[in-house]
């Protein structure tokens, strides 16, 4: 039953991998990083690159096409993937990660091949289900998806290629960005209504520049930097424009709901950090633009989706307890470790790191002990999927 129930949607398997990941994989690279252990035998030239593939690609896109997988389906109202489709696609999942991280000695054509069956496949298995059937009413911007979903590929090849990583790492953060800002778009309105009564503003005039900002940015290192800086600067001040209308005080009231505000405005402060970098040379610790993404954004609204998803579609109430809360609060102390205290005390850096690393550990370790048997176990409410 068991084997069974885990394959009739996306969610199920994809968000077990998306915790397994974000519990391993920055406690792995933290060690790495500061000596403690020898790094795995990788294809890749560099350690960074393969820390920025696999938060991308690895945890990212586990946690994303969970989402993208059970969310698809709906926005167009078809059965979507399930049984041995899913499974083989969470299996090339894996063996991907078994190419980046042991992959140094294979033949380059096995290699790419190991490398590369995810992310065709599930942007393949996206566009299928999008392309499918006419667009609801609810979703007529699906389109961008259609633009968005292929991009991914070139992304994830240029992070692998030495010379032009940083070209990698720019389009696959701005694509998730986009993703992001899309599953914000959607989800919110559906939060607010029930957890407050109240409407958000969804208005095409504004919510649609968002969306085309978001898409022309995916190409933002190829543009003259002081034009990319305004268009970043144009993109943050629409969010924050529209964010003045999301009744952001009600939100924060509640942090299952607040949490994803706040994962918003990381979204403004990363434009803001990356477009006053194009402009000039900000002495930042460490990565700042790219960590005030992956840590403020994915790994605040990550955990709250993976709570709120598997609870809604196993038939339960979506409702936080306080291990469920528990976990928030420690990605929000994660993220001050990561990217707000090392720029209080540079030379804490490495225990920072650390200690970021233990949070996500503690966190995710959390919803794995949560979730997993809900995940593995029929819906509750006697609905097949």
């Amino acid at each position: 039953m068991f084997k069974q129930t885990l394959w009739l949607i996306g969610f199920r398997p994809f968000f077990i991998l998306a915790c397994l990941a974000g519990a391993s994989l920055p406690l792995w690279w933290a060690l790495v990083f500061t000596g403690a252990v020898p790094p795995a035998p990788t294809h890749v030239a560099s350690g960074l690159q393969w820390h920025a593939h696999e938060m991308f690609y690895g945890f990212g896109w586990a946690l994303l096409g969970g989402f993208l997988l059970t969310a698809t389906k709906n926005w167009v109202g078809v059965r979507g993937w399930h049984g041995a489709p899913l499974a083989l696609l969470a299996a090339a999942w894996l063996l991907d990660r078994v190419a980046m991280s042991f992959g140094a000695g294979w033949p380059p054509a096995l290699f790419w091949i190991a490398a590369s069956a995810f992310q065709l496949a599930i942007v393949g298995m996206l566009m299928h289900t999008l392309l499918r059937q006419k667009v609801r009413g609810g979703a007529s911007d699906n389109y961008f998806l259609w633009i968005a979903l292929p991009l991914f590929l070139p992304a994830k090849f240029l992070i692998l290629q030495g010379d032009f990583y940083a070209l990698g790492v720019g389009m696959s953060l701005a694509l998730f960005r986009f993703a992001f800002l899309l599953m914000l778009e959607r989800t919110q309105v559906q939060f607010m209504r029930h957890g407050f009564g109240v409407e958000i503003l969804r208005n095409p005039r504004i919510d649609f520049p968002i969306k085309w900002l978001a898409i022309a940015l995916v190409f933002a290192d190829l543009l003259p930097a002081p034009l990319a800086g305004l268009l970043e600067f144009a993109m943050a001040a629409l969010l924050l424009w529209r964010f003045a209308f999301w009744h952001p005080a009600k939100a924060l009231s509640r942090l299952d709901i607040g949490i994803m505000y706040i994962g918003y405005l990381m979204i403004v402060a990363q434009l803001l950090i990356a477009g006053a970098g194009r402009f000039a040379e900000i002495a930042w610790v460490g990565t700042v633009a790219v960590h005030v993404f992956t840590v403020g954004v994915m790994g605040l609204i990550g955990p709250a989706m993976i709570v709120r998803i598997s609870k809604g579609h196993t038939g339960r109430d979506v409702v936080f307890g306080r291990v469920d809360l528990a976990a928030l609060w420690i990605m929000l102390a994660g993220f001050l470790a990561r990217v707000v205290a090392p720029q209080l005390y540079p030379a804490g850096y490495m225990m920072f790191l650390h200690l970021a690393a233990a949070c996500w550990l503690a966190a995710f370790g959390i919803l794995l002990w949560r979730y997993v048997p809900m995940l593995l176990a029929p819906r509750v409410d006697g609905r097949e999927h």
